[in-house]
């Protein structure tokens, strides 16, 4: 007896895909675009090791299949998984096996299981590596580095069993009230879309129909628009347009698209009135009759539930979102129940069967139909040197007065202060699991490890990381009296506590009654950006000490900052920088690693100035009475040891015909146009090398289908320069350099007249004027 078709290895993935979809009853299709229940109640651990338990066993036998399994590995304070109930890095990929054996071995069809992981910011499971969260990713302007340390991390998910990674990259801080700005790669489309790339190839690997033994597929969060929430209030309601979601929101998840992405996650909030997972117009309009997406949409945790408000019980909820374009559920009680809504008539049996094709095409891809257990591998090691040294390249240096830093031989003694001074688990961000004892270094332990010898360095905490309690502030006063200088470690946390509420999906329930110390996360929104009550009452003693200050802040959002001119020395910006971001901030307070990073996003003056994105629509608004309309710093912002000097930027040609910058326009009437490139020279003017990030800006000063923004990224290129040392460096000005969102919500170059800028921050920028002419030269 010849075997089925789907087994054949050799067959197009469509011809198994299609095989395999005609052999299988309804309850077993409906089983496949499920992934209800949390991997944590799959096993439990008892003296011998672990165990299947019957919750698992029950839910595949409902429906002689399980399509997807989150979370084995999760290990939090959500989960309830500790070190001493979890599954750590030795026991991975035994654990993940006996789940697939029991799938595959006890099922009529042996469909294999895929296994999802969070890998936000690294394996969230015990003894997964972690990397600093997104926005410190995004402040290196360095996606090759994190392209690297992706791989690292998919690699070490792959040899503990793991097939899916969920990653935050979609989401964009457009208001830093949102308490998971640490989870996006800035406040810009183009930065997010180059890193979403990255992410893509680091996981994935390069495109093709099959992923390597080392790769995992990767699901893209969110899509779309969940960073402009009103209000900044988590999964809440946007007010976006159709332009405003095409020109900012979609751009990253276009590219990752483009790069080869297996899935997407659909977010919580609404578009026009309709939530993203139940958005027909969003999931199969736009993301797959425009974009010709054929991966899998995934539903975040619960929220196909959160359709029986509209559409009256969970079956009709269920049938609204598969309808739309969800293929695969999270947790939720409304698809588990969707053989019930084809039986109704609610949704045709053929949209089921269109999305468990993709469910079961993701599963032939990643080859696990021939080789479903990982067996006996070695786990793979995590991306420790890549996430330290992202970490380092992080660092921002917001405000400096040229003599304080780096700090040296002369400094004999130094205070450390403040709340975030001496914590590893404040400086690694939400979506953590337990770290071993031992396993990262603070900020006070890298000052003390980096320090030369002869340094006394003290310490103490002076405030609370919340609250207005000032008992500490003596104490911390009177150690940054006496010493040279002061490095005040101030800033949020993510960490979440064994005492932490929880909603059902995961979301932390942190209230103004809750003595919780988290600051930011996931459902922990800000109305008020400064620094808290104790904390700003202890910068002010300390400056008004007269000890040189050297503010550290430690952050997943960008605080609203007062005027440090004059009182702070100093001022740095260390983006949650991981289990060994004490190291990499020590390397940088001594000089031993230059300050390299960028701002991803804008640094406010209050919360009552926002929105303060650098991109907003160029209205030429003058500002508030009160204060400016502008940010504190702008977005690409941050100095360096030395200084370096801007030319003015020089086209290769002042005009070009729109025509000439479209892919694909068939030339006949004259030979190949010159590249259209823009020149700048900089020069390092300073007594130290540095690695400059050069930023290309794009004006739209007349033309287009809408009103402009004042500047919109384009490119950016990263240099280094000795002392003294030129540059020429050049950006290539092609279509997606000048490209805007048509009237009919296309991109395409517009006629009109256009500035194109370079300069080190969106605010420090010298341009060049552009022609662009509706006809072609001849």
């Amino acid at each position: 007896m010849s075997q089925p078709l789907f087994l054949d290895p050799e067959a197009p993935t469509a011809v198994r895909v299609r095989d395999l979809l005609a052999r299988m009853t309804l309850t077993e299709k409906v089983g496949q675009v499920n992934q209800r229940m949390y991997g944590w109640d799959a096993y439990e651990r008892n003296a011998s090791g672990h165990r299947l338990t019957d919750a698992f066993r029950g839910e595949v036998a409902a429906f002689d299949g399980m399509g997807a399994l989150y979370g084995l590995q999760r290990a939090d304070p959500w989960s309830g998984v500790t070190a001493a109930t979890g599954i750590g890095a030795a026991d991975g990929a035994r654990v993940s096996d006996a789940v697939q054996r029991h799938v595959v071995e006890t099922t009529r069809l042996g469909i294999p299981v895929l296994l999802v992981e969070e890998m936000p910011h690294g394996l969230q499971a015990l003894d997964g590596t972690l990397l600093p969260v997104n926005l410190a990713v995004a402040a290196t302007w360095n996606p090759d580095l994190y392209e690297e340390a992706a791989a690292l991390a998919a690699a070490q998910l792959r040899s503990r069993g793991g097939h899916v990674a969920l990653v935050s990259a979609l989401d964009l801080v457009r208001d830093p009230r949102w308490g998971r700005a640490e989870e996006c790669f800035g406040e810009d489309p183009y930065l997010a879309a180059r890193f979403t790339e990255a992410l893509v190839r680091g996981v994935q690997g390069p495109p093709g129909e099959s992923f390597g033994p080392d790769r995992a597929a990767v699901v893209l969060k969110h899509f779309a628009g969940q960073g402009a929430t009103v209000g900044g209030r988590n999964s809440a309601a946007t007010e976006l347009g159709a332009r405003e979601l095409h020109e900012i929101h979609l751009e990253a998840a276009l590219a990752g698209v483009r790069a080869g992405a297996a899935g997407l996650m659909a977010a919580y909030n609404e578009f026009d009135g309709i939530p993203c997972a139940a958005n027909r117009e969003l999931l199969t309009g736009i993301l797959r009759e425009r974009w010709g997406f054929t991966g899998l949409v995934m539903a975040d945790g619960l929220a196909l539930d959160r359709l029986v408000r509209l559409a009256g019980d969970p079956v009709a909820a269920g049938a609204m979102a598969l309808e739309a374009g969800t293929d695969l559920s999270l947790w939720d009680d409304s698809f588990p129940r969707l053989e019930e809504a084809v039986r109704r008539g609610l949704v045709d049996e053929s949209a089921l069967d269109t999305a468990v094709g993709r469910v079961l095409a993701l599963k032939f891809r990643l080859g696990l139909f021939e080789n479903p257990y990982t067996g006996e591998r070695t786990p793979a090691p995590g991306p420790e040197q890549l996430s330290e040294r992202i970490a380092r390249e992080s660092v921002t240096l917001l405000t400096h007065d040229g003599e304080t830093l780096p700090l040296g031989a002369r400094t004999r003694r130094i205070a450390v202060i403040g709340p975030n001074a001496d914590s590893v688990p404040q400086q690694i961000g939400d979506y953590t699991a337990p770290q071993r004892p031992g396993t990262g270094i603070s900020v006070l332990e890298g000052l003390k490890a980096a320090a030369p010898l002869g340094t006394e360095i003290v310490h103490a905490r002076g405030a609370g990381l919340v609250g207005g309690d000032l008992s500490g502030l003596p104490g911390a006063v009177a150690l940054t009296a006496g010493a040279d200088v002061a490095v005040v470690v101030l800033g949020g946390s993510s960490a979440r506590e064994s005492g932490t509420r929880f909603d059902a999906n995961g979301a932390a329930v942190v209230t103004s009654g809750n003595p919780v110390e988290m600051t930011c996360g996931e459902g922990v929104d800000l109305a008020e950006l400064s620094l808290p009550e104790g904390q700003t009452a202890l910068l002010d003693a300390l400056t008004a000490t007269g000890t040189p200050v050297v503010v550290v802040l430690v952050q997943g959002r960008p605080h609203a900052l007062t005027d440090l001119a004059g009182r702070a020395a100093a001022v740095l910006s260390a983006w949650y920088p991981g289990p060994w971001g004490g190291r990499a901030v020590a390397d940088v307070l001594f000089g031993t690693a230059d300050p390299v990073g960028r701002l991803p996003v804008s640094v406010p003056r209050s919360a009552a100035q926002l929105p303060v994105h650098y991109n907003g629509k160029d209205h030429g608004y003058r500002g508030y009475v009160d204060q400016p309309a502008t940010a504190r710093h702008a977005f690409g912002h941050g100095l360096s040891y030395t200084t370096v000097e801007y030319g003015t930027p020089r086209l290769s040609r002042t005009s070009v015909p729109a025509a000439e910058l479209t892919a694909g326009t068939p030339n006949t009437t004259q030979a190949t146009p010159r590249p259209l490139v823009c020149t700048v020279d900089i020069r390092n003017t300073g007594d130290r090398p540095v690695r400059e990030t050069v930023q290309l800006y794009v004006r739209r000063v007349t033309g287009g289908s809408s009103w402009p923004r004042v500047r919109e990224l384009r490119g950016f290129a990263r240099v280094v320069l000795e002392s003294g040392e030129r540059a020429e460096v050049s950006f290539p000005v092609e279509e997606r350099t000048l490209a805007s969102v048509t009237r009919d919500l296309e991109r395409a170059v517009e006629p009109g007249e256009f500035e194109v800028e370079t300069g080190p921050s969106s605010d420090r920028t010298r341009g060049v004027r552009l022609t662009v002419l509706a006809g072609r030269l001849h």
